[in-house]
């Protein structure tokens, strides 16, 4: 054993041995302590007019309504009744132009299928019977889609515009990311961790900050927009995933989803300046009432037409309607109001339509 006996021998206690270890050990500890508060202070995100590196807000104003304030809405108004159930005959689905046209086919609420010769575009696919955390509880569907999931052609692309239930719909991704070719989802910021959880591979998986574009083929590009809206499913802090709307570059036209907005006097007209004026595009008409809850995050049938004319549209469909009792409204008043609208902006009524359910249009 040596002269130490079987004992390891330790170095003998002293006062400046003890001050020197307890500062290389104090030490250690603060220097993981800042490297760990260096990592949590990283930016997730590029810092932005609408970023902060963690979290999203819109530029300028930005309202975030509490649950006193749903409490407030629940107490103080009375929604407007829908019927349990609507029927629809969806006329069958066009084929795919050849050409350099698009042939857009609304499908329910914000689900629109954009058929073109370079791919298969679908906008926030929702196939479920509610939008809704719950299986058994939420907005209800008052009719089906119109074309069942499954009967879809092959689908290349799907652009989701944000997290909402109504736009990210969990079983309906779940299906798109088990197909044998999945498609390419194009997203915003941060909405890739929920697509990777419903299935999506990376490879699979596009995500966007404002003004960011990709470009799938010549000629076939799509570019994340800006949108005047907010994000949050039920747990985890609000605003941590981009929202966003999409200009498509595609065949040879261009499309305009605006995804889910309010109005705002400066977005709509950055748009057209950069991105150009869209043959097509695709603005919410439905779930605006009360006004003075919803009017920071949904524009109702008046500022959609004020969106169709400043971003200088050829021609526009009205979605995110009919499907869902979302809001206070009527579930014909925004097509009612849409034409309203239209009469007192003297737009031609074909330029802004609401189609019927499966109802298709080509530009």
């Amino acid at each position: 054993m040596g002269k130490t006996g079987p004992f390891m021998r330790f170095p003998r206690f002293t006062r400046r041995r003890f001050l020197r270890n307890l500062i290389l050990f104090g030490g250690t500890l603060l220097g993981a302590a800042a490297l760990k508060n260096h990592m949590a202070s990283r930016p997730r995100f590029p810092i932005s007019d609408h970023c902060d590196g963690a979290q999203f807000f819109n530029p300028g104003t930005h309202v975030n309504r509490t649950w006193w304030d749903v409490l407030k809405w629940k107490r103080t108004s009375t929604a407007s009744p829908w019927p349990e159930t609507v029927a629809i005959d969806p006329p069958a689905l066009p084929k795919a132009p050849l050409d350099g046209t698009v042939c857009a086919t609304w499908i329910n609420h914000a689900s629109v299928l954009l058929q073109t010769r370079h791919a298969n575009i679908l906008t926030d696919p929702v196939f479920s019977d509610r939008v809704s955390p719950l299986s058994w509880a939420g907005p209800k569907r008052v009719h089906p889609p119109a074309i069942a999931v499954e009967d879809l052609p092959d689908i290349h692309v799907i652009l989701l515009s944000h997290d909402h239930f109504d736009h990210c719909d969990q079983a309906s991704l779940r299906h798109f990311a088990s197909l044998p070719h999945p498609p390419i989802v194009v997203t915003p910021l941060g909405n890739g961790a929920l697509l990777r959880e419903f299935g999506f591979r990376d490879e699979r998986i596009i995500e966007l900050d404002w003004w960011e574009a990709h470009e799938f083929a010549h000629g076939f590009h799509v570019r994340a927009t800006p949108a005047r809206h907010w994000s949050n499913r039920v747990m985890g802090s609000r605003n941590r995933r981009l929202w966003s709307g999409f200009f498509l570059q595609v065949g040879g036209r261009t499309v305009y989803y605006t995804g889910d907005t309010a109005w705002d006097d400066f977005m709509f007209a950055d748009i057209r300046k950069r991105c150009g004026e869209p043959d097509l595009a695709l603005i919410p008409i439905g779930a605006y009432e009360p006004r003075w809850f919803m009017a920071s995050q949904h524009c109702n049938p008046a500022e959609a037409v004020r969106i169709h004319q400043t971003v200088g549209a050829v021609t526009s469909i009205g979605v995110h309607w009919g499907t869902f009792q979302l809001t206070d409204e009527e579930r014909e008043a925004p097509p009612q109001a849409l034409e309203i609208a239209k009469e007192q902006a003297s737009i031609p009524p074909a330029s802004f339509q609401a189609l019927a359910v499966g109802g298709s249009i080509t530009v």
